[in-house]
């Protein structure tokens, strides 16, 4: 029966070529511009950060503007609507598609958590077993220069290209970016450690020397304690078979312990929703979602609160604890913060403090995608997701 299915959409697609493979035109090159001149209206209107800045406005500048108004194809399109992204100097907000020499995405392809700290570009988190980590490269070492250049210069050459100031807000942004470097090429980072010893490294991006292909779960038990530890998976609905497994042959009043110290690419809420209907036997809030955009449209707020629900056979009965980290992102920050409200014990470092819930957002003409954060998240106490922190040790 289904070789016959196959066969009749294959002979059906062949009977029909003019409608299934009539190419959609391309569009004006006035087309193009009207795009790229929308994109600032669009963040306006559905950016749920916008009291970030001055103003509560987009941030601009006459480089910038003049970019927008030459658009003239879709490549210019693209390229200037990555800049329009960056300019929010959010590591959530970005385009849905990209160049080879585009600038990695950080936290998702990092390996370098850098902040400022004075004249100090210190990275304060390396991603485990990663080129950097696999360098030798620590916490508690210092940028020192990407390319040769110093990491003040380089990151205020960065913010020059838009036309923008290196503000303290956008100054940790383009040293992570910059640390993840471009995407076509090896990265050049110099290093200096706590003995104030200085090396410069060629490492690869991790679009090239990521962790290639590993199974969406692990689980190992020592000393009675089961740990499973999601491989950049909240994403895979692969998960969600491999946990209830495990979960299934845990023992009742087992310790389990969730890692996610790898989930630096989020992923969705069917995946979390399904882990932690493990630990609830009614239905419980664990999240609150707010959408600004609806109340600038209309001047009535909005706002709900979302429940995870039991699994009907699924029930884990014994203490949870949750490892968190910088490569912990978006959902997978979610559901550090939903499994806190369910009682979990939470430990680890700060986490991404990726904003909000993202919303895909098509251009009109030429049909590009901007993902934007359009929800703003908080914790079920109130506590913005981006600023939850494990408790203190």
């Amino acid at each position: 029966m289904r070789v016959f299915l196959t066969l009749f959409f294959v002979l059906s697609c062949a009977a029909f070529p003019a409608a299934a493979q009539t190419p959609q035109p391309e569009p004006e090159p006035e087309a193009y511009r009207a795009d790229a001149l929308s994109i600032e209206a669009l963040v306006n209107a559905q950016y749920a950060y916008l009291d970030r800045f001055p103003g509560e406005a987009m941030p601009m500048s006459p480089l910038l503007r003049a970019e927008a108004e030459a658009v003239s194809d879709r490549r210019s399109l693209l390229r200037y609507a990555e800049h329009a992204v960056t300019a929010l100097a959010d590591h959530h907000a970005i385009t849905g598609g990209s160049f080879a020499d585009s600038w990695g995405l950080a936290p998702s392809y990092s390996d370098l958590w850098i902040e400022p700290e004075g004249d100090v570009w210190r990275i304060t988190a390396v991603r485990e077993g990663s080129p950097a980590d696999d360098a030798g490269v620590r916490p508690g070492d210092a940028l020192v220069a990407v390319g040769g250049a110093p990491t003040s210069q380089a990151v205020a050459a960065f913010w020059a290209d838009l036309g923008l100031e290196p503000t303290a807000d956008r100054a940790g942004y383009a040293a992570r970016v910059l640390a993840a470097g471009r995407r076509d090429r090896p990265r050049d980072l110099t290093i200096r450690d706590a003995a104030g010893a200085e090396r410069r490294l060629t490492l690869p991006n991790l679009y090239v020397a990521g962790p290639g292909e590993r199974p969406p779960l692990t689980a190992r038990e020592v000393d009675g304690v089961l740990t499973l530890r999601f491989n950049d998976s909240l994403g895979d609905r692969a998960a969600i078979a491999a946990f209830d497994a495990a979960l299934a042959g845990a023992r009742s009043g087992q310790p389990v312990v969730l890692d996610l110290t790898d989930t630096a690419s989020g992923g969705n809420t069917v995946v979390a929703r399904a882990i932690m209907g493990w630990f609830v036997d009614a239905p419980t809030p664990y999240q609150i979602h707010n959408l600004p955009a609806e109340e600038r449209e209309t001047g009535v707020p909005r706002q709900w609160v979302e429940q995870v629900l039991p699994r009907p056979g699924k029930r884990h009965h014994g203490p949870v604890a949750v490892r968190v980290g910088r490569w912990t992102g978006s959902m997978g920050e979610g559901l550090a913060v939903g499994l806190d409200a369910l009682g979990a014990e939470v430990t680890g470092g700060p986490m991404a403090g990726l904003l909000g819930a993202i919303y895909d957002h098509r251009l009109p003409n030429s049909g590009m995608v901007i993902k934007l954060p359009t929800e703003r998240l908080y914790a079920v106490d109130g506590t913005p997701r981006e600023a939850f922190r494990p408790p203190a040790d």
